[in-house]
């Protein structure tokens, strides 16, 4: 079954789709959240792990972890312009300990690498305006934590609640069971009237299933408005909008009825399920800086 991720620009109205499935393929979609329309762009097979990936200000450009776990170079962190992988600039990284980053602005990379993998892979070169500065104080460590925290945090979330879990179990359904869910909360206020979506984690790594299990929760002054259990993601638009996506589809669901708990009201924007793999060569302006 198909899952998408999506990271939302800060500047403007572009977003970008990790479409994944099956495991080990994922697909990239631009989507231009004014007039909501697609691009597709390149696949790859192998892991891109989306929750260590940032967009720049504008959307024009993605850092992103990947691995192969293969050949001379088996996991890196690169640059590229969605909804292409194509590498205008890469990182070798041993393993996936580390790795990925963010834009603090449009030619400045914070990078989670330890100091002996923040060189250049041969044939890559900066251009004179990109900055790279290492991530924290402890560079290179961690998995999708810190840098998704640290993303949310930078897109108006606040961690509620910081959870508790059992400990790893590999034989369990569940190999991370929260007995206290892990809470994340996102305000808008539209028309006099403020809600909270509630992302909501109780556990990680299900046997044949998502790695992250999230419920998503529309609250309204204390009062549970709407809720979307496992939910890949969600988020609000600019315009007040419910943006959600569930088993391969997008949907988008207007202020007013996310308020008045209408999920039949969503409208499908896109169904991307039953995709296939298809080889794309980056086109001549993903394969530039300028």
């Amino acid at each position: 079954m198909a899952s998408l991720f999506v990271i939302l620009a800060r500047n403007g109205r572009h977003a970008l789709i990790f479409r994944r499935g099956p495991s080990k393929q994922v697909l990239l979609i631009k989507w231009d959240r004014r007039h909501d329309r697609f691009e597709t762009g390149q696949w790859f097979k192998g892991r891109i792990f989306e929750r260590r990936c940032d967009l720049s200000p504008s959307g024009e450009m993605l850092v992103y972890l990947a691995a192969k776990h293969k050949g001379s170079i088996g996991t890196w962190t690169a640059i590229s312009r969605p909804p292409y992988l194509t590498a205008l600039a890469l990182w070798p990284n041993m393993g996936t300990w580390g790795g990925g980053g963010l834009f603090e602005s449009e030619y400045s990379l914070l990078l989670n690498h330890d100091a002996t993998h923040r060189k250049l892979a041969e044939g890559f070169q900066l251009p004179q305006q990109m900055r790279v500065h290492p991530l924290g104080h402890r560079p290179g460590r961690g998995e999708d934590y810190p840098i998704y925290h640290a993303r949310l945090v930078r897109d108006g979330w606040t961690l509620k609640q910081p959870g508790k879990h059992t400990d790893y179990d590999g034989d369990a359904p569940i190999k991370w069971r929260f007995i206290e869910p892990e809470i994340y909360e996102k305000c808008v206020a539209r028309r006099k009237a403020t809600c909270s979506l509630r992302m909501i984690l109780r556990g990680i790594g299900e046997r044949s299933g998502p790695w992250y299990l999230l419920d998503y929760v529309l609250d309204e002054s204390g009062h549970c408005r709407l809720t979307l259990p496992r939910t890949d993601w969600a988020d609000w638009d600019e315009n007040g909008d419910l943006l959600f996506s569930d088993r391969g589809k997008l949907f988008r669901l207007a202020w007013s009825k996310a308020r008045a708990g209408d999920r039949e009201a969503a409208r499908e924007l896109a169904d991307f399920g039953d995709l296939r793999f298809a080889a794309k060569e980056a086109s001549k302006r993903a394969r530039q800086w300028r």
